[in-house]
């Protein structure tokens, strides 16, 4: 999945929700549920989502939707496993990036 986020400091719900094509309870629902998402709240109480917030939202959507972890099993995996799930989750965001530009370069020619 690639997200069409323009690079901000905060996100609003709405629009993180729209980029991962989820509503905003399954955001709030993934805010309650893993500790690594923690939005800063305005006065008013509207999240607002770090770009270390959407890193986050991004591995939790590739174990859950992607891979087909369970809550549990995406928790225990964060946990224990955070730091090289994380840095392949990287690189392979990386290569989709520039497999997507070749291909739209072969479409070019």
């Amino acid at each position: 999945m690639h997200l069409n986020l323009p690079e901000k400091r905060y996100y609003g719900i709405g629009e993180v929700a729209e980029a991962f094509k989820v509503n905003t309870s399954l955001i709030r629902f993934w805010e309650k549920e893993f500790d690594v998402i923690k939005p800063k709240k305005n006065a008013k109480g509207n999240r607002k989502f770090t770009p270390e917030d959407i890193k986050n939202l991004e591995l939790i959507y590739h174990l859950v939707k992607e891979r087909g972890f369970t809550l549990e099993g995406a928790k225990t995996h964060l946990k224990e496993e955070k730091q090289k799930t994380l840095t392949n989750f990287e690189i392979i965001r990386k290569l989709e990036g520039v497999k997507a530009k070749l291909n739209n370069l072969k479409n070019q020619l």
